[in-house]
C-alpha cells in the first residue's frame, strides 16, 4: 500500500505511455533502426527539415562527413505511430534521435554536445561511416 504513494506520479504515467506502442510498431522501428549504419527519426526530411533541431542535426552529420551511402532518415510527422513509437523505443521524449549501428546515441542536445567536444567526430571515424 505505501510503496504506491512513495512512488512518483511520473513513473505510472510512464508505464501506463510504455503499454501503447504495438508489436507492429516496435517491429517497423527495429527494421528502420538496422536499415542503415546512421539512422535519423527526424521531423521532416533531410532536404526539407521541419524544425530547427532536425536541420541542425543534419547540417552536423553532413559537416562531419557522413556517408550518404549509410545514412537513412525518417520523417516522424508522416506516421503518428512512428512519432510517439520512436520516444518509448529510445525512452527519450524528444526528436530528432540519432542512432549509429544499431546503438541509440541521442538527441539534438546531445549531437550538438558531442560535436562541440569531438566524440562525435570519434564515434563516426571508430564506426566507420564517413566518407572515404
Amino acid at each position: 500500500m505505501f510503496r504506491s504513494i512513495l512512488r512518483p506520479q511520473f513513473a505510472s504515467a510512464r508505464q501506463q505511455f510504455f503499454r501503447f506502442m504495438s508489436k507492429e510498431v516496435r517491429q517497423s522501428i527495429d527494421a528502420a533502426v538496422k536499415s542503415a549504419p546512421v539512422v535519423l527519426f527526424m521531423k521532416g526530411t533531410p532536404e526539407s527539415p521541419a524544425c530547427g533541431f532536425s536541420r541542425n542535426t543534419i547540417q552536423i552529420l553532413g559537416y562531419q562527413g557522413v556517408d550518404p551511402s549509410k545514412f537513412a532518415a525518417y520523417n516522424v510527422l508522416e506516421d503518428p505511430e512512428l512519432r510517439q513509437g520512436i520516444k518509448e523505443y529510445s525512452d527519450w521524449p524528444t526528436v530528432p534521435q540519432l542512432y549509429i549501428n544499431k546503438e541509440f546515441v541521442g538527441g539534438h542536445d546531445i549531437i550538438v554536445q558531442m560535436s562541440e567536444d569531438g566524440s562525435l567526430a570519434d564515434l563516426l571515424e571508430t564506426e566507420k561511416v564517413l566518407v572515404q
